[in-house]
């Protein structure tokens, strides 16, 4: 009976501990890209018009640069992960304290170049802080046996996109400066009650005792993590993390040309209407159900197939807005192109995964730069068809077929790795 009892408080312990983790990494990429990175979406119309009280502080021009400054940041801040040596928790509590800091510096200041460089570093550390969450987060996840938590992670963003979003009326009452330190003071509480979470190699120091708890010597445990090398795997090539990496810049590019104009696209079909305002808050809750609905997928899926099916409802979701101009077919169209986003994300990252292991941090990131390449490219391409053609249909159109394009190319990658044989799970998912 003490066998059976020792047993149950282990899987009790282990359980608490993957739910501790998986709710912490979520409110980290809350903050970290819901607050530090996407918030400036839904405060761009007030710091255009001033709020009820206030004065315009940009104009449309200057909002598109500090948009690429940030995407920018993004970029630089995903590459520099592949040279960083920094313990993923410590890199992560070091993500929200900057997070905070710049998010209130956006607030207590006007000047455009001192909101230039913010919006650059605020990319910067949004892309380093999700990519050591995602690793922390996962390696921690799969020491617990637990996996299936890792969808919750991943919808941090959608939970942060959702706040801003609807917190964002309240901030029109009093200007955009005022949103600005009440997303700060929000990212501040948010980031001290998960601080304490990331402790490290203390964390890896209780992961061996959940473990031992649960798995006494006479009861077979659970398989433990691959060990760690820097070397890949034998049944993986170079190849295959190149075609990870090119691949994952598709659906940057194709989302962010959606994302940037929306906005302007729905106001234009819909004036005078209010949901072009909900629009927003729909993509976030979208991404959560998303997010969810991903990880309880099999884990034992080809993750490339899963992220084709993604590149494909985005696609749909694109041509929905453009085919149903009307509040429906925006409705449904940002709902299509919120599920798979962040469902993208967790597919990714474990590949990487499965193909670096433990030392999956610089893989994760050189595809989120990837990501942020597509991000930069897609407002410079639609920008100037738009200007041309009158329409963003022909951009949007571009979107869709690249996403169909990446779709069909992640096929071909699983089909040709499959020929060859694939390399078993081992837990890496």
């Amino acid at each position: 009976m003490n066998e059976f009892a020792s047993i149950a408080r282990g899987s009790l312990a282990g359980q608490h501990a993957a739910r501790r983790t998986a709710l912490a990494c979520m409110v980290t990429l809350a903050v970290a890209l819901g607050i530090g990175r996407f918030a400036f979406t839904p405060l761009l119309p007030l710091m255009l018009h001033g709020g009820a009280f206030g004065q315009p502080q940009i104009d449309i021009q200057h909002g598109g640069w500090l948009a690429s400054f940030n995407y920018a940041g993004y970029f630089v801040g995903a590459v520099s992960c592949a040279a960083l040596r920094i313990e993923p928790a410590r890199m992560v509590r070091a993500g929200l304290a900057a997070t905070v800091l710049l998010t209130l510096a956006m607030g207590v200041t006007s000047q455009f170049w001192v909101w230039a460089a913010v919006r650059f570093l605020a990319g910067a550390v949004s892309a380093m802080t999700f990519v050591f969450a995602s690793q922390w987060g996962l390696r921690r996840l799969a020491e617990l046996g637990a996996p299936e938590w890792g969808g919750v992670i991943y919808t941090g963003p959608g939970v942060g996109i959702v706040g801003t979003g609807l917190l964002v009326t309240v901030a029109d009452g009093y200007g955009p400066s005022t949103g600005w330190l009440g997303f700060g003071l929000v990212a501040a509480v948010l980031a001290i009650v998960v601080w304490p979470v990331f402790t490290g190699r203390g964390n890896e120091r209780g992961a061996r005792q959940v473990d031992s708890d649960a798995a006494p010597a006479e009861t077979p445990a659970t398989p433990a993590p691959a060990p760690r090398s820097h070397a890949l795997p034998t049944t993986t090539r170079p190849a295959d993390a190149l075609w990870l990496i090119l691949l994952y810049g598709i659906p940057g590019f194709g989302y962010i040309i959606t994302a940037t104009f929306l906005p302007v696209i729905a106001r234009h079909a819909l004036p005078g209407s209010s949901w072009p305002d909900l629009f927003w808050p729909m993509f976030g809750a979208a991404l959560i159900v998303g997010a969810l609905l991903a990880a309880r997928l099999p884990v034992h899926w080809d993750n490339r197939k899963l992220l084709a099916g993604c590149y494909v409802l985005q696609a749909c979701g694109i041509a929905l807005g453009i085919v149903w101009p009307t509040a429906g077919g925006f409705s449904f169209g940002s709902i299509l192109i919120g599920l798979p986003f962040t469902a993208i994300t967790l597919f990714a990252m474990r590949e990487a995964r499965r193909l670096r292991g433990d030392d999956a941090a610089a893989l994760m990131g050189y595809a989120t730069a990837a990501y942020g390449v597509g991000q930069i490219v897609g407002p410079l391409v639609a920008a100037p068809i738009a200007a041309q053609s009158g329409s963003f249909s022909p951009a949007l159109w571009l979107a869709a077929t690249a996403l169909l394009v990446g779709a069909a190319g992640l096929i071909v990658v699983a089909r040709m790795t499959r020929g060859r044989g694939r390399m078993p799970d081992c837990g890496c998912n």
